[in-house]
């Protein structure tokens, strides 16, 4: 009975086809999208618009020279060109060379690539400081490698666990909760109730449905990751499955658990977005919130993703073992017994 039953939630889902797309495909797209753009492991080049002056200075082409070492995109224009394209929003940043000197313009609504540009700027300009007093300036050399000395500067590496992490948090928040609240509400918990088939083995099948789709999703992430941008697992195997498990029993509770509060898909696609929606912009999948107030980053801890996406970067990127990430699985265990004994205090067939 188990067996057809784990057979039967497999028809039945193969047959949302906008289900397995986002299952299967978009998280693999988005890697291989992502991958492409910053292949090199490097952010797009940020562009500082140079408005010529009327007159050229020995100091302007040696600033040119120096910009022009930096990993800046310098884009000459003329000061009307160069005022047209600032009232448009096409520029971050903006240096003009004026009789008074010179001054930088920064859009407040672009600060992620103007600060940035700046900042560039303001080296180079001291580099040529430096140079006109008989100086030699010397920039200090960067080592660019991972905590555990794996030397993979392709974004793509940094991605692929966020992403097998929001796969899963995505399985229980929608596939287990929104599911089970859809059951409900059309009747079909009412009806197997009265049937000779034992809750267990319902609850069984599903259980092991999404935890075979949730191989199968990790599987294909690890192969795309290989074979388009070499990307490997540099810890234990072993380890990593355990952490992957860990995590889907701790997101399936969560699924159960919410799925509890709503008698309608509707209420519960509101319930499941309150976790979903902060846990994904907040917890890693795809930046890290170093730039974040520290009250922040403390918060964003006690959230179950966020621990898991460290203990599951820690073992793929760094091949550390379980032992250094302790306390965040422990977290993500409290989680997962308190969302699982919720579920079990809470379910209803009707």
């Amino acid at each position: 009975m188990l067996l057809r039953q784990f057979l039967m939630e497999w028809k039945l889902y193969s047959r949302d086809r906008v289900a397995v797309f986002w299952t299967f495909l978009f998280p693999v797209l988005m890697l291989v999208g992502f991958g492409v753009i910053f292949r090199s492991g490097k952010p797009p080049a940020q562009t500082l618009v140079w408005v010529q002056p009327a007159q050229a200075r020995p100091v302007d082409a040696q600033l040119q020279q120096a910009l022009a070492d930096t990993s800046l995109k310098l884009l000459p224009l003329s000061p009307a060109e160069a005022e047209t394209r600032w009232s448009k929003g096409d520029t971050a940043a903006q240096l003009e060379s004026t009789p008074d000197g010179l001054h930088l313009r920064v859009n407040s609504y672009l600060l992620a690539q103007g600060q940035g540009a700046a900042q560039n700027a303001q080296i180079a300009y001291l580099m040529t400081q430096v140079q006109a007093q008989g100086g030699k300036a010397q920039l200090i050399p960067v080592a660019m490698e991972s905590p555990g000395h794996a030397h993979s500067n392709n974004y793509a590496a940094f991605l692929l666990p966020g992403l097998v992490g929001l796969n899963l948090l995505s399985m229980g928040l929608f596939s287990v909760g929104m599911v089970n609240v859809a059951y409900r509400e059309k009747g079909k918990f009412r009806r197997l109730a009265v049937t000779p088939l034992p809750k267990w083995v319902f609850l069984a099948g599903q259980v092991l449905h999404r935890l075979t789709v949730v191989v199968m999703q990790t599987v294909a992430m690890l192969l795309v990751g290989y074979f388009a941008f070499g990307i490997a697992n540099q810890g234990s195997y072993l380890a990593l499955a355990l952490v992957i498990l860990f995590g889907t029993a701790c997101f399936m509770a969560m699924g159960f658990a919410l799925s509890s509060f709503a008698s309608t898909t509707e209420t519960y696609g509101a319930i499941s977005n309150i976790f979903f929606f902060p846990m994904m912009i907040l917890s890693g999948v795809y930046f890290t919130l170093d730039s974040a107030p520290r009250w922040l980053q403390q918060t964003v801890v006690l959230m179950p993703l966020s621990p898991f996406l460290k203990a599951l970067r820690g073992v793929f990127n760094d091949g550390v073992g379980l032992g250094n990430h302790v306390m965040g699985l422990a977290i993500v265990g409290v989680w997962a017994l308190a969302a699982f004994g919720l579920a079990v205090k809470r379910f209803r067939w009707t």
